[in-house]
């Protein structure tokens, strides 16, 4: 009996096509951690998410090798995968782009279509580089987020304009809230600071207008969610 046929198990794969699929996949799935490690920008990074892209895409590989044309087969992994709740809430919208392209690929893989699954791979990977070397769909002018926090009792409507005005191409209030048991304002500015500011001197007129009280500015959010 050859060693590498397990038709007794099931008629419809050998070892030899579960060795390749698993292979296929976790090279492909490995590549595309790679990609995502390398164009990844942010600070919401971790090697977690990377190993779960690869294990994602063996396993959805393992899965429709599994499945094959079997329609009760189908239903049946449906109803046992439909118990697994995700708690973790996704940081970045791309991160379930990738999640989705290692999915594709395990599919594509699982199922046999090996070169649908390289070339897949190999074509949209090239496009996700692309797209983050030339930085496609970049915003001309980048704008930061600032928060400052006043006494309840400060009248705030003209106080910063002339910090505003020396400081920043833009400015625009986009939200007002009280905290700390209505003792304090928090006021969220959308701001374009022109390139000749020193973000300390910046920061500095801002804190004596306030009351010393604290300002946050964050720069770069276009890079991540927030």
């Amino acid at each position: 009996m050859d060693i590498f046929d397990i038709q007794g198990v099931t008629s419809e794969f050998t070892i030899l096509d579960v060795v390749l699929v698993l292979t296929l996949s976790f090279l492909l799935s490995a590549f595309i951690g790679w990609v995502y490690q390398s164009t990844h920008r942010g600070t919401s990074y971790t090697q977690s998410f990377v190993f779960t892209l690869v294990m994602n895409g063996m396993i959805v590989a393992l899965v429709m090798l599994i499945v094959g044309s079997n329609i009760a087969r189908a239903f049946s992994l449906v109803g046992a995968l439909s118990i697994i709740r995700f708690r973790n809430a996704v940081k970045e919208t791309r991160d379930v782009g990738f999640i989705f392209f290692t999915m594709a690929i395990g599919m594509a893989i699982g199922t046999r279509f090996y070169s649908l699954g390289v070339i897949s791979a190999v074509v949209i990977s090239l496009a996700v580089i692309l797209m983050t070397r030339l930085n496609w769909f970049e915003r001309e002018m980048t704008t930061q987020i600032l928060r400052i926090y006043v006494p309840t009792d400060t009248s705030f409507d003209l106080l910063f304009d002339s910090t505003f005005l020396k400081y920043t191409s833009v400015s625009e209030l986009i939200s007002v809230d009280t905290i700390q048991d209505e003792t304090l304002t928090e006021l969220v500015y959308s701001i374009g600071i022109k390139k000749s500011t020193l973000m300390q001197d910046f920061i500095a007129e801002i804190k004596k207008l306030n009351g010393n009280n604290k300002v946050t500015l964050i720069a770069g959010y276009h890079g991540t969610d927030l």
